[in-house]
Order: structure tokens, then C-alpha cells, then sequence
């Protein structure tokens, strides 16, 4: 029986990736919808790059603009990282598709609403704007939630500030909510996802597929990255996410309670991680700290291979 998943997005090469393969996962993964919102650059330019992606992987899934902001800081992007448009390197042309009718928000409601209880599994793979607001205006939804498997957070240092990752650091208060929320939560931080890491031969071995998919990703994964952020290769931190979907017996981590700092300090998006339980508090998500990486990328090479 196949998994029914909404993706929450920003792309973002990271983010690319990650829905080529859910695409070419669709014997396992019933893709509902792709919801935007701002994040690694605003979101007018997330939807077109959600389009252009869909648009490669010649799929039909409805994507729905977003959050333009997060819910009370002012945005902050990542061209710095992931270039101008989001997605330097996949020389993809522009969209030829238009965004489904209805803001995103309304449509993981609207989802979530028709759907069994304990049935629908959404992936945010930026910052966690449209699911607090839709937590926030429907908390009918909630039972309807099978579980958010969320890239976001970091157990150790952050890569936007030395506290915070990227995707909380740009919403902390959505992130609160969402860890605050009571449903099933786990998180890929940067503990995992700086463990992901595509090495030269196996992006070599994407490249070599002589597809159009096998050569965006090529394109995206050896383009230059400014400052290199600390990593000897490029992280697959979404792609995780669907990969955990996919193949969990690949990832190992533990329960945890999980607290965002939501103060616009030096702190800001941190999240504390109870690893060791000192704070005797509920487990709020179970933490991923682990992943057999060299398997991960075998596999995931296999599936993107289905794409044209």
C-alpha cells in the first residue's frame, strides 16, 4: 500500500532532488500535492522551481503557492548557497505549467480534511510556515496526521548561525508550533543530513544515467558552492526525508524532546535536543542521527535511473 505524502517545499537544489525522488518512487509513494513557501528565495521563485521540477520528472501533481514570509520575523533566503534562481546548475528552462488554484495552506487542509485518520504523511523540506498555519486555522486536521517527517534542526552546530539550521532559523515560532503540535515528528537535522554526503563518484555515476533528470542533478550537485559550509562533498539534507519514507531500516536515531528557541537573539531557531533525557520532559520527535550513506545513494541512483 502506498504512503499518502504532501511535500512542503522551498526549492533549492537539496530540495530538488529530493522530489525527483518521490517521483520516481510512485509505486510506493502517493504524491497528493507539492505546497511552496519561502525559503532558500522567495516564493514566487520556489513555485516556478517546484513547476520546472515537476515539469522534468513529467508529472501532473498540483502545486500550490505558499507562505510568503514566515509568521513574524522578516524573510531571510539562501541565494548565497543555492544561486540566484535556487537551483544553479540544473539549467532547467522556465515553467510551461501555472500553480493550482487555492493558497497552499488551503490545500493541506483541504487534503488533510478528506482524508482517513492517521493516514497522511507531510514532508516539509524548508521552513515550517505553511504547517503552522494550517495547525493554526484547522486543529481539526491534526488526527488526519499521520506523521511529519520534517528536514529542520540541528543536534550539534547549525549552518545559517552557530546555533540554528537554515530552515528553523527562518521561522522559528512556525517551527514551534509544528514540534508543539502532538503528532508523530521526525526530524532530519544537520547530525544526519552532513553525513548524506554525494561523493564525486557518485554524482559521476547520476551524471552518467545520459538522462535529462541524471544530467540536472549532475549540474546542481558540481556547481560551486560559496563557502562550502563546513562539508567535504554535497549534503543530501531533503533528499533524506524521502528516503527515510522509502527505506528506514537505513537511518537510526531516538525519541527526544525537542524545544526551538524562538527569541531574536544569537540563539534564534536553535533547537535543544534532549539526547540523554536530563529534562525528564515527553519525547516530542524522534531524532535521526545516523544513516547508511554509501547504501542511501546506491539506491536513490537506482530510482532516479526510472526518470527520463
Amino acid at each position: 500500500m502506498r504512503e499518502t505524502i504532501i511535500i512542503d517545499t522551498d526549492p533549492g537544489q537539496d530540495d530538488a532532488v529530493a522530489l525527483l525522488l518521490a517521483f520516481a518512487s510512485r509505486d510506493r509513494l502517493d504524491l497528493r500535492a507539492l505546497t511552496t513557501v519561502a525559503g532558500n528565495v522567495p516564493v514566487a521563485q520556489t513555485t516556478a522551481n517546484a513547476l520546472r521540477i515537476r515539469e522534468l520528472a513529467r508529472a501532473e501533481t498540483p502545486v500550490h503557492r505558499g507562505a510568503e514570509s514566515p509568521l513574524l520575523f522578516p524573510l531571510e533566503t539562501a541565494e548565497f548557497v543555492c544561486g540566484p534562481d535556487g537551483l544553479a546548475g540544473a539549467d532547467l528552462p522556465p515553467p510551461q505549467g501555472e500553480p493550482a488554484p487555492g493558497h497552499a495552506v488551503e490545500a493541506i487542509i483541504a487534503l488533510c480534511r478528506a482524508a482517513p485518520d492517521d493516514s497522511v504523511t507531510l514532508c516539509p523540506l524548508g521552513p515550517l510556515s505553511n504547517l503552522a498555519l494550517a495547525f493554526r486555522l484547522a486543529p481539526d486536521i491534526l488526527p488526519k496526521v499521520k506523521r511529519i517527517v520534517s528536514m529542520g534542526g540541528a543536534l550539534g552546530l547549525g549552518n545559517m548561525t552557530p546555533a540554528a539550521e537554515f530552515n528553523i532559523y527562518v521561522d522559528p515560532h512556525a517551527a514551534a508550533i509544528v514540534y508543539g503540535c502532538g503528532r508523530p515528528i521526525v526530524m532530519m537535522g544537520l547530525g544526519v543530513t552532513h553525513q548524506a554526503l554525494a561523493s564525486h563518484e557518485q554524482v559521476a555515476a547520476i551524471g552518467a544515467l545520459g538522462t535529462a533528470t541524471g544530467k540536472a542533478i549532475h549540474g546542481m550537485l558540481t556547481r560551486p558552492r560559496p563557502g562550502g559550509l563546513g562539508t567535504a562533498g554535497h549534503p543530501m539534507h531533503d533528499p533524506c526525508v524521502i528516503a527515510f519514507l522509502l527505506w528506514p531500516e537505513l537511518f537510526e536515531g531516538r525519541d527526544c524532546f525537542v524545544e526551538v528557541e524562538t527569541s531574536d537573539g544569537s540563539q534564534r531557531g536553535r533547537t535543544t535536543i534532549d539526547w540523554n533525557g536530563r529534562l525528564k520532559r515527553p519525547a516530542n520527535a524522534h531524532v535521526v542521527a545516523g544513516v547508511q550513506a554509501h547504501e542511501l545513494f546506491e539506491r536513490m541512483t537506482q530510482r532516479l535511473a526510472t526518470l527520463a
